[in-house]
């Protein structure tokens, strides 16, 4: 698979001045540092990406770039356990990680009772006491030349989420992991790195989870890597949803073993301007991997998901399920690659998105590709957008519906078919209220 090689964009001065400070003064080991530095290099070369670059297109980052550039301060910035209540899920027994502008707030979270096998910590921490998984397995998934934006994370390497998982080792419950951007100046920049291991035939569900206090314009700029050992099962859900002038980037970065089971959430309501990368390689026979994505947005709002299941051994398959709602004159894009390489025999992929326009300004991207050097496979792909079926509007109201509950009725089916996959109860109930509330919004607003 190739990758276009981005090209330097927009006035990347200020933030590559505090890259370069950050990677210079810095604590942490020298195989670290030289990591940062790596990053700051790569970030010199590459600049930010602009429309010209077809992965891009659709998806213009300008407003970024012209955000005041300040790295959010490693402080919890006074944030109570109180105004954290809203974004907690229903009936959570589970362990909570709080990161406050990509930093851990110790006073905020909630630990894990100790259990064998299990590491549940800040990534800071697991820096601090040496633990060689995180020099074995940080920066080995997510490539420095991804975009500048990989490039810039890189460079600020700091702290984040750390869960290790021993052979065999099952997580007791779900992880939360919450990532708060927190009331203070305007433009902070948190940049979490994650990094979750899994060994042979462990097991865990990781909730990663990003959210705002106030309604001031910041910026996240995220990298989430996972590691899935042979026969492990991993299950992990994403849900943005920070305040309307924030701007949000991410990558999740996974890399799937033999015989090993992947399934990931990625949801969507908040930002002003948020594009998700999901990159899957299988790199072992027997793989199997299921991706599903939900957006619900409005206003002038734009949501970006971009997606590679890299099929790299034979006998392996991967599922994409993705839904968009769209409101006022948001945009929503869908760009998702199969990647079937030359070995990779009886490769069993399908890819779907879909899109449902609640107005007439409303605007859907959708790129499927497949690419394919095999011949002995089972692939599919298509997407479709449009506004509500005239047949099912119909339909409802012959049973005594009216148009607006007909329309309130047919849109919250659409987006369950989504939400139903997350097997964590109290994240889906959460999810429910938080989606509910949302898409009320949206169809009185069309």
């Amino acid at each position: 698979m190739t990758t276009t090689k981005l090209k330097p964009a927009g006035d990347v001065a200020t933030h590559l001045a505090a890259a370069e400070a950050f990677a210079n003064s810095a604590p942490g080991p020298e195989w670290l540092r030289t990591l940062r530095r790596n990053g700051v290099t790569h970030f010199t070369e590459l600049g930010f990406p602009t429309p010209k670059l077809e992965d891009w297109i659709y998806c213009n980052v300008a407003p970024v770039t012209k955000l005041a550039f300040k790295p959010a301060a490693g402080t919890d910035a006074g944030v109570t356990a109180k105004q954290l209540a809203p974004f907690a899920f229903p009936g959570w027994t589970g362990p909570r990680l709080v990161f406050v502008n990509g930093h851990f707030a110790s006073t905020l979270s909630v630990l894990p009772a100790p259990q064998k096998g299990v590491t549940i910590t800040n990534l800071a921490a697991a820096l601090a006491t040496g633990d060689q998984q995180v020099q074995a397995q940080l920066a080995h998934h997510a490539g420095l030349d991804a975009s500048g934006f990989s490039a810039l994370n890189t460079a600020f390497i700091a702290d984040g989420a750390f869960i290790s998982l021993a052979p065999n080792a099952v997580a007791a419950e779900p992880i939360h992991l919450l990532f708060v951007s927190a009331p203070g100046d305007a433009a902070n920049t948190a940049q979490p790195r994650n990094l979750i291991v899994a060994g042979a035939n462990s097991s865990a569900k990781v909730v990663e989870h990003y959210v705002s206090l106030g309604g001031a314009a910041h910026f996240t700029n995220a990298i989430t890597e996972v590691s899935v050992g042979e026969g492990a099962h991993v299950e992990h859900a994403k849900f943005q949803e920070e305040n309307l002038e924030a701007f949000h980037i991410a990558t999740i970065q996974a890399t799937l073993a033999r015989d090993s089971r992947f399934l990931s959430h990625s949801i969507s309501t908040g930002a002003r301007l948020a594009r998700h990368n999901i990159n899957l390689v299988m790199t072992g026979q027997g793989v199997d991997c299921v991706m599903n994505g939900l957006y619900a947005v409005g206003g002038k709002q734009l949501v970006d998901h971009h997606t590679v299941a890299d099929h790299a051994q034979p006998h392996c398959g991967s599922h994409e399920f993705y839904h968009g709602i769209l409101g006022g004159s948001s945009r929503g894009v869908f760009n998702g690659k199969i990647f079937v390489r030359k070995d990779a025999q009886k490769t069993d992929a399908k890819q779907t998105s879909r899109n449902l326009l609640l107005t007439d300004t409303a605007t859907v991207n959708a790129k499927p590709q497949l690419e394919i050097l095999a011949d002995d496979v089972k692939c599919t792909h298509g997407a479709t957008v449009g506004q509500m079926n005239d047949d099912a509007l119909f339909y409802c109201r012959t049973r005594g519906l009216g148009e607006v509950d007909a329309r309130r009725l047919l849109t919250h089916a659409f987006a369950s078919e989504i939400v139903n996959r997350i097997t964590v109860e109290p994240v889906r109930e959460h999810l429910e209220q938080v989606l509910w509330g949302r898409l009320e919004e949206l169809i009185e607003k069309k």
